[in-house]
């Protein structure tokens, strides 16, 4: 099935909400919300064709519905097709200009860093030193606060993924180019069906590299995630490359 604008507009908002709220969402909220151009009951029709399609599923009869993996799949496609800068861009630009880290320590600099991207994107983010061999870890209070992670079984899942990328995952994988985004199954650590990861390079001084990453539920601010370790990776990397 090709995805129609309408179709497309509905599956964005859908996604919005449901990132928000964490609770399914339904089409007569979103007809009081958003104007699609049709009735509700068209509104329905479109909604029950993304599912059938595969985009959107429905946890429990007369639920509102979630957006499924390869819903999420197509909104992240289309983010970094567009390239948009949104205000995460300029939170982070703000940020990194208070950023008073040792600019040649760079252990002290990532773990600066690692905290200043778990604070503005609400996640735990990690970050990887492979010189020193060195991992920093910051956002265990702040993620656990999601609504995923009451349940202690998903959160043992979430702690058994991370736990994976650390000893496994990130010294082997070659993060070369553009960031990379794990969706679900997408991910290569077991049990990760339910978060994303997203992780890109971090130039250090003296040529060096490092590895940063963000990790959360599904239902995590694609769009301001994004373009937080875009723009921070991006002026963190100028920063060494002026010096």
């Amino acid at each position: 099935m090709e995805i129609t604008k309408r179709q497309k507009g509905i599956l964005e908002k859908l996604i919005e909400g449901y990132v928000k709220t964490a609770e399914p969402v339904s089409s007569g909220a979103l007809a009081k919300k958003h104007n699609f151009g049709v009735k509700p009951a068209m509104l329905r029709i479109e909604m029950e064709k993304l599912e059938k399609a595969g985009y959107l599923s429905q946890p429990f009869v007369s639920a509102g519905r979630i957006p499924t993996d390869k819903a999420y799949r197509f909104f992240v496609n289309n983010l970094l097709q567009n390239k948009k800068q949104g205000s995460g861009y300029q939170q982070s630009t703000e940020k990194i200009q208070r950023f008073t880290g040792a600019k040649e320590d760079r252990p002290k600099a990532a773990q600066e860093l690692t905290k200043i991207i778990s604070e503005l994107t609400s996640s735990l983010v990690l970050s990887y030193l492979p010189e020193e061999n060195l991992f920093f870890k910051e956002g265990w209070s702040q993620i656990i606060r999601e609504p995923e992670f009451e349940d202690n079984h998903v959160f043992e899942c979430f702690a058994k993924m991370i736990d994976s990328w650390e000893k496994d995952i990130i010294p082997e994988m070659d993060f070369s180019g553009e960031i990379k985004i794990f969706i679900g199954k997408e991910n290569p650590s077991q049990k990760s069906q339910d978060f994303s990861t997203i992780a890109g390079n971090l130039s250090l001084p003296d040529k060096e590299r490092g590895v940063m990453a963000i990790f959360g539920p599904k239902r995590m601010a694609y769009n301001k995630n994004i373009d937080i370790i875009n723009s921070i990776i991006n002026i963190f990397s100028n920063d060494f490359r002026t010096k």
